[in-house]
């Protein structure tokens, strides 16, 4: 994919980065778009007949380092490896990228103890394992991690309490994550994204009112991009964003703004 005009972010070429759920979607170009800046990147999704295709792929596109491996986030030994296995590889690891995540859907009064472990099992158990995984590896030099909350942590729509509810957690979280591990040097950040264009959203498509009615809280009047999500990830992995820690970073087309 040819990456869009932009800071290219030449201080990221060389480093390390672990990235969750990244076999398709927002987590692949993630990968695509690390890797083509020369970061070498230890992809995980619990799917490994499909993060290894994609990391394959990545490679093959961008002559960049990929490297697939299967990865349930509910587990905190399989963040743990992929931690080591970065550092194994290549000597150092130094961004994080809590990706994974689950979209369910159901009525308030409908949501079921299963249904809600779920929920929170991936979404926020993941993120808090993988940010452990990361702060006991990354070097005393630093590094970044960013967590992936949502719209929906701060709107509130039927159908969308656990989720929503699961969002709003890792904004939490990601706040406690940078007063606690602050002095490591390590930074901790999240994006909040509104409607993007990826497999969680396809069913917008599939229904042209729900679509119409998304649209109209949108003040820039589109559906976002992954490289609209991508370039706030690269922002806050970069240096330009040394002075930020503990702060979602709502990326919307003005959303929020929508009463």
């Amino acid at each position: 994919m040819t990456e869009r005009n932009g800071p290219s972010y030449p201080e990221l070429d060389g480093k390390v980065a672990v990235i969750t759920g990244a076999a398709r979607g927002m987590g692949a170009r993630f990968a695509e778009g690390l890797a083509v800046r020369g970061v070498a990147v230890i992809a995980g999704d619990i799917n490994a007949e499909a993060m290894e295709a994609t990391a394959a792929a990545i490679e093959s596109s961008t002559g960049g380092r990929v490297i697939g491996c299967r990865l349930d986030v509910t587990q905190p030994e399989d963040h743990t490896r992929l931690a080591e296995r970065a550092v194994e590889q290549f000597g150092r690891l130094d961004y994080w990228v809590n990706n994974a995540g689950v979209f369910p859907q159901a009525p308030i009064l409908d949501i079921t103890p299963d249904q809600l472990h779920a929920t929170f099992s991936v979404n926020v158990d993941g993120v808090l394992f993988g940010a452990q995984a990361a702060a006991r590896s990354i070097g005393t030099g630093g590094g970044s991690v960013v967590n992936m909350a949502s719209l929906a942590a701060f709107r509130v729509r039927p159908a969308r309490g656990a989720y929503g509810t699961s969002k709003a957690a890792v904004t939490h979280l990601t706040k406690f994550l940078a007063r606690e591990l602050g002095s490591t040097g390590i930074r901790f950040n999240a994006i909040a994204p509104g409607f993007v264009e990826t497999e969680m959203t396809r069913w917008l498509h599939d229904d042209p009112a729900a679509l119409t009615a998304a649209l109209d809280t949108v003040p820039l009047g589109r559906m976002g991009t992954t490289d609209d999500i991508l370039g706030a990830l690269l922002f806050l992995l970069s240096d330009s964003s040394s002075y930020i820690t503990g702060t979602t970073l709502t990326v919307d087309g003005g959303s929020s703004t929508h009463s």
